[in-house]
């Protein structure tokens, strides 16, 4: 169906459903109509998936998009305690969300890791490199946080296990400090996001790639490997959210500048609610698991590659329903 036919066929619903969430965001709502707004709101969601699914333009999803996570807010605002309308974000609302962004995602992906894995493979192969992105006494200290002979891995000053609530305590300020950077410098019409992707991605790469080529590989990539499925997971998506900003400001379509950052930084806070808690889960396995240099690495990269899957799996399917065709 095209996409003017698709239009013209459900503005109708969309006018009605506006006015809707109007009346009960303002508490004027007759309590007759609220009988029928389930259904409405179902209607809405499935329309946005069509029209995802479709690949209709940007100016017809998004303001389908807004109606939605309006009525998924009166929803539950209204029939949920707070305690459900948090487990149903984690558990559909936030990977909706990022699938609904995949194109900001893809972007932030490739930023990120192509960098990453390009100046990793440049380091190995150049070592002198390295220096040329890393302060060399960064890089002692990196090598010394590596040593396979370290007592506590990933840690310049060894530490005894009872201190790694501090180290997790550490790891949270730092991680969201990061993830706020990369996400709120995309006011600058997306430019401070590009930035702190390729940055942040040139920094880990090169350590990475220095790391392996001196021979502390092995206890470098099994202390990553774990925490990295939620901690590497989570910039990319703060980056996305970024981005979104900024291209609300490039590209605003028919809505003022003002109005389509208005839209986007309310999509783009929900994305970065699910980036904390990205973080935190990294934050827990970094401080309690990732640093622990008694498991075999091999124990530690069947973890790492099951925690991988996790997120991937989560984020490409969770909170999926079927949708009837239209």
């Amino acid at each position: 169906m095209k996409q003017s036919l698709f239009e013209s066929r459900h503005q109708p619903d969309w006018q009605l459903f506006s006015a809707h969430l109007d009346a009960l965001e303002k508490g004027k709502a007759d309590p007759a109509s609220n009988q029928s707004f389930v259904s409405e709101y179902r209607r809405i969601c499935h329309q946005l998936a069509l029209a995802q699914e479709r690949g209709y333009s940007s100016h017809l999803i998004d303001p389908l998009q807004q109606l939605a996570m309006r009525g998924h807010q009166q929803l539950y605002r209204h029939r949920s305690p707070v305690g459900m309308q948090v487990l149903s974000f984690v558990m559909a609302g936030f990977p909706q969300l990022v699938r609904a962004q995949w194109r900001f995602v893809c972007m932030a992906g490739l930023l990120f890791f192509g960098s990453l894995i390009g100046m990793g493979l440049l380091v190995y192969g150049f070592p002198d490199l390295v220096y040329s992105v890393i302060d060399p006494r960064q890089v002692a200290e990196m090598e010394i946080m590596y040593d396979p002979a370290a007592r506590r891995i990933g840690q310049a000053i060894e530490r005894e296990s009872s201190d790694d609530w501090m180290m997790f305590g550490y790891y949270i300020m730092n991680n969201i400090g990061i993830a706020f950077q990369t996400y709120a410098t995309g006011l600058l019409f997306g430019l401070g996001s590009l930035f702190f992707l390729l940055f942040n991605g040139l920094m880990i790469g090169a350590v990475a790639g220095h790391l392996t080529g001196i021979g502390y590989g092995q206890t470098f990539w099994s202390f990553v490997i774990g925490h990295g499925a939620f901690e590497l997971t989570a910039i990319v998506l703060a980056g996305a959210a970024g981005l979104q900003l900024g291209w609300s400001l490039v590209a605003p379509g028919r809505l003022t500048r003002g109005e389509a950052l208005r839209l986007a930084a309310q999509k783009s806070l929900q994305l970065i609610y699910g980036v904390i808690l990205f973080l935190l889960i990294a934050a827990f396995i970094e401080a309690y698991w990732s640093s622990m240099s008694w498991p075999a690495p091999i124990i530690k990269y069947g973890v790492g590659a099951i925690l991988w899957a996790l997120v991937f799996s989560y984020l490409a399917f969770a909170g999926r329903t079927a949708h009837a065709p239209d």
